[in-house]
């Protein structure tokens, strides 16, 4: 049987969402991953050091007694959020602030409305060495929601690189060859996570038969040819400038399934197994290490992880749904078969 043993993996973009629910998916997480940096839009968003510590302890809480797992914590970028802000962060060990701007996106309504009016809270960050994370789309309502990334890179992030250049930046969940061309041909500060469901699937999984609800995620899947402009940044010349953030987002089935369902797939029981499938079949699973276990954790100046996880050519079946809280969530690829697992 085949077998793969790499770095233990990290996770540099999760949601554990609070309470009941935070509970159910944590272990998920942490069975797999050393690491996982934790976004920060709950109700109300993470937007303190005091909040973010407070967020870290529920998360250690619910994490399994015999998972050696470390979450990385953020802040939620706002309006308001200032330089002292920005330094009480670095003081506390956070390790990045998250842009979400205002109405892009689940819990992103006290997100920012004017980016460029937060230059010196930009500049602080670089001064300080504390990376800003982006969810990149714009919200103008007059730009096709499959263009908005695109956009946000050549009238948001084009023009903040040039008058920040040293500013530390991890464009989130990518999902355009624009966006990954930016990445490639910006300097050594720039890097960005990629997905599963946006490395293995375009709109028509989305749309065709029907709009699907599980497929649904924001920024939005795109055309078969921006997924296979993922999957070569992320296995080319540059790929040591794009690592694993799975965007994983629980939401319940009834949420999800309903006249106006909500942004989000749930991908943290099966992560791994799943960039595996998706480096195999690219014929780069030499690569794989290097994308899950080496390229974030360099790019957030960590140390490698001191475990490592084995995987096994070996199919699975993955469950309809999981427990979530009080009710449940379905999980990416729910009901079908994929073909590695985590060696027991």
């Amino acid at each position: 049987m085949q077998t793969l043993t790499i770095i233990q993996p990290d996770d540099f973009h999760v949601h554990f969402r609070d309470g009941d629910a935070l509970k159910s998916v944590v272990p998920h997480t942490a069975r797999q991953m050393g690491r996982a940096l934790v976004m920060p839009n709950l109700k109300p968003p993470i937007t303190t050091v005091a909040q973010a510590l407070e967020y870290k302890k529920q998360i250690q809480a619910a994490t399994p007694a015999n998972c050696p797992f470390e979450p990385l914590m953020t802040l939620y970028l706002t309006d308001n959020t200032t330089p002292q802000t920005v330094r009480e962060a670095k003081a506390a060990g956070i390790v990045a602030f998250k842009l979400y701007p205002a109405g892009a996106t689940t819990n992103s309504d006290s997100g920012v409305t004017d980016l460029f009016k937060l230059l010196p809270v930009l500049e602080e960050m670089a001064a300080q060495g504390i990376l800003f994370l982006t969810h990149g789309e714009v919200t103008d309502p007059e730009i096709d929601i499959f263009d908005r990334e695109a956009v946000f890179m050549e009238r948001i992030m084009r023009p903040i690189l040039a008058q920040i250049p040293n500013l530390k930046v991890v464009f989130e969940h990518i999902t355009t060859a624009e966006a990954a061309q930016l990445v490639c041909e910006s300097g050594d500060n720039v890097a960005a996570t990629v997905t599963p469901q946006h490395l293995m699937y375009n709109r028509n999984h989305l749309l065709v038969g029907g709009v699907r609800p599980h497929f649904y995620c924001l920024p939005i899947i795109k055309r078969e040819s921006h997924r296979q402009a993922l999957v070569k940044a992320v296995t080319g010349d540059k790929a040591h400038k794009f690592f694993l953030g799975t965007d994983t987002a629980p939401h319940p089935k009834h949420a999800k399934e309903n006249a106006c369902g909500c942004a989000g797939v749930f991908s943290a029981m099966t992560a791994i197994e799943l960039y595996a499938q998706i480096f195999e079949k690219a014929g780069a699973l030499d690569k794989l290490e290097a994308f899950a276990s080496k390229n974030g954790a360099r790019f957030y100046g960590l140390p490698e992880n001191p475990r490592t996880l084995t995987l096994v050519k070996k199919p699975q079946r993955v469950p309809e749904s999981v427990a979530f809280g009080d009710s449940v969530v379905v999980p990416m690829c729910a009901g079908e078969e994929i073909e590695w697992s985590i060696a027991e």
